[in-house]
């Protein structure tokens, strides 16, 4: 609804009337629903923030943009993959448009900056794949939370177990980019395979947008480990796997891949050469529970292409918040009150097929799938899920008090253990 063109009991308003019908009515609680979404539509990830549109406004089409008596309007603003893009946009979308919630961004620096500015003004921030560890742990603000999201360091947890318990891999390279979310997902690998006992041999950081990985595939080569982590995000994560295969790495050395490495964003891209990476994630495209495959095929349907980690994420967000509106008779406008009902929101209906809750620190609790990149039928891949990791928090088997001890993971702190 354009607030230009609001219209009452069948009555074109104009002017300032208008605008004072429309701020009444949605200050009573019976007016639309207006949702900010900040997603990157430019930039290094710019295919993933196109999926989180996706996603997001599919649910909401399905259900008719509309939650009880109140329609839902969703706003997208291009964040750019850039903080200092995202910050105005955010400002724009509460201060300018009157947004009642923001929901979004992909890269860990943009939902930084963005959950920042939410701190200073109260806004409720919803961040399904914004991961930086501490927004749910040392530094969590009140009105930022991640709904249907995830930690960076929760995912690589089990595959770091899997990896030295199943795979019987004792020497690992990792390679990411450089910047928060590659350094905590390192982290969480790193800190539980040297735990087990494995060893850390080397770690390689790489800007954002690198073209050329050929002195890292070098160095990796003379390293001669057991296996590759490599947490790459978008066209960075296209461009490792294709040349890892172009200078005849696969087959020879193992590739491990963090969730958004073989995500379909990245694969459907490729061909035979990300077949075989093994990664760890809770949602998997190629996983056979009904309500996953039902998702998949709406998914499908809509937009001629499998689920990325972006869409689900943000197509549960949407059911999740829907959930949590529906409780409170749609009353948004009481932001403790939406809050709250966000917070004790046990979501059942989920593509995952499986109930999802917060943990006391507002973080999600998932079943964890092992997948490994496979060929479908019609000759694309999908990521399959070969074991499950069951309940595993962000916290993974650590107390939550001594975990916090600890310092968050950087470039300089991994949480390796020296053997």
């Amino acid at each position: 609804m354009d607030r230009r063109t609001f219209v009452k009991s069948g009555t074109a308003l104009s002017g300032l009337a208008a605008f004072g019908a429309f701020d009444q009515a949605r200050a009573q609680g019976t007016g639309p629903i207006r949702i900010g979404l900040l997603t990157p539509l430019t930039g290094v990830v710019a295919s993933g923030g196109k999926e989180i549109a996706e996603g997001f406004n599919l649910y909401w089409d399905q259900v008719g943009r509309k939650i009880g008596n109140r329609d839902v309007e969703v706003i997208v603003e291009d964040d750019g993959s850039n903080p200092d893009i995202a910050l105005q946009k955010a400002r724009k979308l509460t201060e300018q448009t009157k947004v009642d919630f923001l929901i979004g961004d992909l890269l860990a620096n943009t939902g930084l900056a963005v959950a920042e500015y939410a701190k200073t003004t109260g806004i409720p921030y919803f961040i399904p794949v914004i991961a930086a560890d501490d927004l749910t742990q040392r530094k969590r603000i009140p009105n930022v939370i991640r709904v249907a999201g995830y930690t960076a360091s929760q995912m690589p947890r089990p595959l770091a177990d899997y990896a030295y318990k199943k795979l019987g891999l004792r020497k690992i390279v990792t390679i990411s980019q450089d910047y928060t979310f590659g350094h905590e997902q390192c982290g969480g690998f790193s800190q539980v395979f040297t735990e087990l006992g494995g060893s850390i041999v080397a770690q390689h950081w790489n800007p954002l947008n690198t073209q050329d990985f050929s002195p890292y595939i070098a160095q990796i080569q003379a390293t001669a480990p057991d296996a590759v982590f490599a947490m790459e995000t978008g066209a960075d994560a296209t461009r490792l796997i294709q040349q890892w295969s172009s200078f005849g790495m696969k087959g020879k050395i193992r590739l491990l891949g963090a969730q958004n490495a073989t995500d379909q964003s990245v694969i459907r891209t490729l061909g035979a050469e990300a077949e075989g990476i093994i990664s760890s994630a809770h949602f998997a495209e190629g996983g056979d529970a009904p309500a996953t495959v039902k998702f998949v095929a709406e998914y499908q349907a809509a937009f001629k292409k499998l689920p990325s980690i972006y869409g689900f994420s943000h197509y549960s967000a949407a059911m999740w918040l829907a959930e949590a509106i529906k409780s409170i008779g749609g009353n948004v406008e009481d932001r403790p009150k939406f809050l709250a009902a966000v917070r004790k929101t046990v979501l059942t209906g989920s593509p995952l097929g499986r109930p999802v809750r917060l943990d006391d620190y507002g973080n999600p609790v998932y079943d964890v799938f092992i997948r490994d990149v496979v060929k479908r039928p019609d000759g694309s891949y999908w990521n399959k899920p070969i074991e499950t990791y069951p309940n595993v928090s962000q916290f993974w088997t650590y107390k939550p008090e001594d975990y916090l001890k600890q310092p968050a993971y950087s470039r300089t702190f991994q949480g390796i253990k020296k053997s």
